[in-house]
């Protein structure tokens, strides 16, 4: 046993350092051949295991192209790669280095302060250093994504989790029959029964196109753009990223007033989310008022944030327990389930490793460990892929990837405790 945990920690290190770019970390080879932003803050948490220096450059690295709004996008085009598509020349924002015209996930905050405390001397001076940018990156979300009380996306690719059932009230509102010919270019990397449908990649073109149109003027975004929803997973990461960042800028000493205002701003606003019908929080159209109706990822984050209810917990649990690989993206009993498409089923060990954080702090180690050892048994005996097929774990879409190897190292693999990284 131990030499399998030893080769697998072995494994995850070399992955990193392949998908190694110098400075920044790609997610995997061909599918995602540039910097994504929730990816890179997960491989900024894989690297601080071995290479301390290495994870704080992984982070500094996304910052730098950091708009002068605040907003970090959620791809970084560092160089040219024209087997990616959309690439720069369709996103048109005109940033340098060029990037796309959204943001992802928040986890940056939640991630450098773990990165800091496994070794405060060494990054003292880095994380006081990024500290104001990702100020800045919080208050741009606050300012443009939260004005409805809860985190908001205007994009589904915004919300990390693309292709999810949660997207779904919002999208049949986009028409993407104007969008033209186009030739995608994941289907030449993974199976196309594992990705989105080309009309649901037609609608997210068409809302890309309407970004540009408006030249990602944010106001013109928000009031008339095509697509905007209220999302339970950003939420629950922005607030837990809030308190995160204020334990940083406490600790710098700094005044985080405004961060602890802004948590406690999206905590009153959860009501808005809150589905009776389905007795957790929902995915919401903010155009027509719709829930998603899917018990889905986006809910299980809740621990993250604070204290779970009972009856919620066991809610939540229960649709866990319809599955023996860790928690799905959507509700096994969902008719629109499907295990292995793109964030329509599967299990992400990425998502089990911040649920677990929740877990842990809420005093459930039980549920914490259970999750952990599910995770790392996918990924022992299916190698380190992007996501799993939670009903039988088959491995599914990119290979050796990043986050997942990072996540072994810091979380999923038994040795994690060891590091000092759980």
């Amino acid at each position: 046993m131990t030499e399998d945990v030893d080769r697998l920690d072995a494994q995850a290190r070399e992955i990193l350092n392949r998908n190694d770019r110098g400075g920044y970390t790609i997610p995997t080879a061909g599918l995602y051949p540039y910097q994504w932003n929730w990816d890179s803050a997960f491989a900024a948490w894989g690297f601080s295991t071995f290479d301390i220096d290495r994870a704080w450059t992984e982070i500094e690295t996304l910052f730098k192209a950091q708009w002068p709004d605040g907003m970090v996008p959620h791809i970084v085009f560092w160089q040219d790669d024209p087997g990616y598509f959309p690439g720069p020349d369709i996103w048109g924002t005109g940033t340098d280095p060029a990037s796309s015209g959204i943001s992802q996930p928040p986890v940056a905050a939640i991630l450098a302060r773990r990165i800091w405390e496994a070794d405060p001397d060494a990054g003292r001076d880095r994380i006081a250093a990024l500290y104001p940018r990702l100020v800045d990156w919080h208050r741009w979300w606050h300012r443009h994504r939260c004005t409805s009380g809860v985190a908001a996306i205007t994009h589904p690719w915004e919300s990390g989790r693309d292709n999810c059932p949660d997207w779904d009230p919002g999208m049949a509102g986009v028409d993407g029959s104007g969008v033209g010919p186009y030739t995608r270019r994941d289907t030449g990397h993974v199976d196309a029964s594992m990705r989105p449908r080309k009309e649901d990649y037609d609608r997210y073109l068409a809302i890309l196109n309407f970004g540009r149109g408006c030249g990602w003027d944010q106001e013109t975004i928000i009031a008339d753009g095509p697509f905007l929803m209220a999302d339970p997973f950003i939420t629950f990461i922005l607030i837990r990223a809030h308190r995160d960042l204020a334990a940083i800028g406490k600790a710098l000493g700094h005044d985080t007033a405004e961060l602890e205002a802004w948590a406690d701003a999206l905590v009153a606003g959860l009501p808005t989310i809150w589905n009776e019908a389905l007795g957790c929080h929902d995915a919401r159209d903010l155009r027509s008022g719709r829930f998603a109706g899917v018990l889905g990822s986006g809910a299980f984050l809740a621990w993250l944030a604070g204290p779970v209810a009972p009856e919620v917990e066991a809610r939540l649990v229960e649709v866990w327990d319809r599955v023996p690989h860790g928690v799905p993206s959507a509700d096994p009993a969902y008719a629109g389930f499907e295990p292995r498409r793109y964030w329509r089923g599967p299990m992400w060990p990425v998502v089990n490793s911040l649920i677990a954080m929740g877990l842990t702090d809420a005093g459930r180690a039980d549920l914490a460990e259970r999750l952990r050892a599910e995770t790392a048994g996918a990924i022992t005996r299916g190698g380190f892929n992007e996501y799993f097929d939670p009903v039988d774990g088959t491995p599914c879409g990119g290979k050796d990837f990043s986050w997942t190897a990072a996540i072994w190292l810091t979380w999923a693999s038994p040795s994690a405790g060891a590091k000092g990284a759980t």
